[in-house]
């Protein structure tokens, strides 16, 4: 059986802000996993306990490039907030993000590879992050970039330097940039909702699902009328409509006047948006959450065996 320690629990109340005893319950549930521990409380505290998921603890930046039609968005993460705000640390992730924009490499290593020199390190990027990690004494790594050079017009904006988004559009810049402050804002995960991807779909639906049956079984255990199929169905279906317009940008109440969708912001100021990437450091990197108490009080017990 997989014990629960204390810090399983403050991370899964941090992602959800679900009561301390129901993320206890969760963890216990689903045997100390943490990504079904949080779908079990969806389903029985509902969509407010999703609320927080998007909480990351992985320290970086976030840095973008544009020369042109021609712009890059990159994470590079490291262990600490502290080093975030190293201007080595700073430096070098600004010229990968502008590395990225001008050679176009195919991934990671090739990034890598790329010719730079820095505080007396190089002839390579990946030489650069090696001494780096040396001189600041943490690790730090390339994680993921993005490269746009189809020809369209390009808007970056940054929120200090944990959220980043670039937009492609054709129309009007300051549409465009408002619309990049907007998706580093509400965080759609898609230009359209039949562009969301199917697997989100499918899992909002299972959610919806678990949690009409779980109001089926309150229900029923007190007495109470029971809902039809054909009104379940409908409640579930409506549900991952709501979803869908809620994470696809077109359908979101635009920021600067929510009387509005972005969509009809776009039309008004005649800007079409072709694609987006939007960037949170450490978003979906697990992060281990040392249990300082339980090492001390395991320490101590060795200690008192040992003598």
């Amino acid at each position: 059986m997989t014990a629960i320690t204390a810090s399983m629990v403050a991370e899964l109340r941090g992602k959800t802000d679900a009561p301390m005893m129901e993320c206890k319950k969760a963890l216990t549930e689903a045997a100390g996993d943490m990504s079904k521990a949080e779908e079990l409380l969806r389903v029985k505290l509902g969509s407010k306990a999703g609320k927080a998921a998007s909480r990351v603890t992985a320290e970086g930046v976030v840095a973008s490039a544009i020369n042109g039609n021609v712009g890059a968005l990159i994470e590079v993460n490291c262990e600490t907030d502290f080093v975030t705000k190293n201007d080595s640390f700073l430096a070098l992730t600004q010229a990968a993000a502008n590395l990225v924009a001008e050679h176009n490499p195919a991934d990671i290593a090739a990034l890598g590879a790329l010719a730079y020199a820095q505080d007396g390190f190089g002839p390579t990027l990946e030489d650069v992050r090696k001494g780096l990690i040396g001189k600041i004494g943490e690790n730090m790594s390339f994680r993921r970039f993005k490269r746009y050079a189809d020809g369209g017009k390009l808007a970056a904006y940054l929120h200090g330097t944990r959220i980043g988004v670039l937009v492609e559009y054709e129309g009007n810049e300051t549409a465009a940039k408002d619309i990049a402050m907007h998706v580093a804002a509400m965080k759609p995960v898609s230009l359209s909702s039949a562009e969301v991807p199917a697997e989100l779909v499918e899992k909002e639906r299972s959610v919806a699902a678990a949690k009409a049956e779980e109001d089926k079984k309150a229900a029923e255990a007190a007495g109470k009328p029971v809902q039809s199929a054909d009104i379940v169905a409908k409640r579930i279906e409506g549900g991952v409509q709501k979803f869908l317009k809620e994470v696809s940008l077109y359908n979101q109440p635009f920021v600067k006047n929510d009387k509005q969708t972005v969509e009809q912001m776009l039309k008004a100021s005649e800007t079409q948006v072709k694609s987006f990437t939007l960037y949170v450091v450490g978003e979906g990197i697990e992060k281990k959450v040392d249990d300082f108490a339980a090492e001390v009080a395991a320490q101590v017990a060795a200690a008192k065996t040992g003598a």
